[in-house]
């Protein structure tokens, strides 16, 4: 990225954050609803978002429903709405519009109440933010992982946002000491972590199959969980009506046997409420092996 397109980009996004928070909801928001509609019906869609959601509704990409695709472009508009808008939210009023079912909460509740810290994990899903802004309202500060993104500029800006929701951020890389370790003290603490767990950013994913197809997920929550004797929970946020939100949380994974056997007991997890839910799931990136391109194969590939 040049460092133009790079001041552009972080201009871009301070421009968004300024403007539509201080904007008329129903306005703001129908203009986001049309804009991504207009979107994922243009040429058909992302072809790579076509691609995925083929895996999920068990399709090839050219019989994938365009109504699916324009309307997972059009939720995907909708979770950058919600993140321009959530700064200048009452945040205890913006929680209420999530609506968490009593199992689900007992469950969580559970988890809480052992001592011994909780993993979260979840997909691209819904608005992972609002998800967390639930969280801090009703459980206090968790912590989580940000992917370093450039310019640092920008980094910083989605750093200081989350912040400002109440959620303590570690960078997943380039920080003063790997993110693992400080999760891992947060959690023998009690605390809570939170990790977005089906897209891997690093070289030592896990390998699972995925809606039939091989893939590779991140290994942090199974190892987190492993290590410092947390409850590891597969969680799944989407949206309904407007402003409205929903989050399930599932059963404890069980990390008995190994990262590997719970990474897969994760990927199975995600794929049921991403197949229920499949114009919520937000991955507009190449996922699955046969997709990746020949340098990420490589880099993946080649030894430690």
């Amino acid at each position: 990225m040049s460092s133009l397109t790079a001041r552009l980009t972080d201009m871009g996004y301070a421009a968004g954050w300024a403007a539509v928070r201080h904007a008329p909801d129903a306005m703001a928001r129908s203009m986001f609803d049309r804009v991504g509609d207009l979107a994922g019906r243009r040429n058909g869609g992302p072809d790579q978002l076509r691609a995925n959601l083929a895996r999920v509704v068990g399709t090839t990409p050219e019989h994938v429903p365009d109504d699916l695709v324009a309307a997972a472009v059009r939720s995907y508009a909708r979770y950058w709405y919600e993140a321009f808008r959530l700064p200048a939210q009452d945040l205890a009023a913006t929680a209420a519009t999530v609506t968490v079912p009593d199992a689900d909460r007992d469950r969580l509740d559970d988890a809480v109440a052992k001592g011994r810290g909780v993993v979260l994990a979840l997909p691209h899903t819904g608005n992972w933010d609002m998800a967390g802004v639930w969280l801090v309202q009703h459980y206090g500060q968790f912590a989580t992982v940000a992917e370093r993104l450039k310019p640092e500029s920008l980094f910083n800006r989605f750093v200081a946002y989350r912040e400002s929701l109440g959620f303590e951020i570690f960078p997943l890389s380039g920080g003063e000491q790997p993110p693992f370790g400080l999760l891992a003290q947060r959690l023998r603490a009690g605390g809570i972590v939170c990790l977005l767990g089906e897209r891997d950013l690093a070289r030592h994913g896990v390998p699972v199959t995925f809606f039939g197809e091989r893939t590779r997920m991140p290994a942090g929550s199974a190892q987190l969980a492993i290590e410092t004797g947390a409850v590891l929970l597969p969680v799944h946020h989407w949206f309904t009506e407007a402003p409205n939100s929903q989050i399930c949380c599932g059963t404890p994974i069980d990390v008995s046997e190994g990262v590997g056997p719970a990474t897969q007991a994760l990927a199975d997890a995600f794929a049921a409420n991403i197949a229920a839910h499949p114009q919520d799931w937000h991955m507009l990136q190449p996922l699955w092996e046969s997709d990746w391109s020949a340098e990420r194969r490589a880099r993946i590939e080649e030894p430690s």
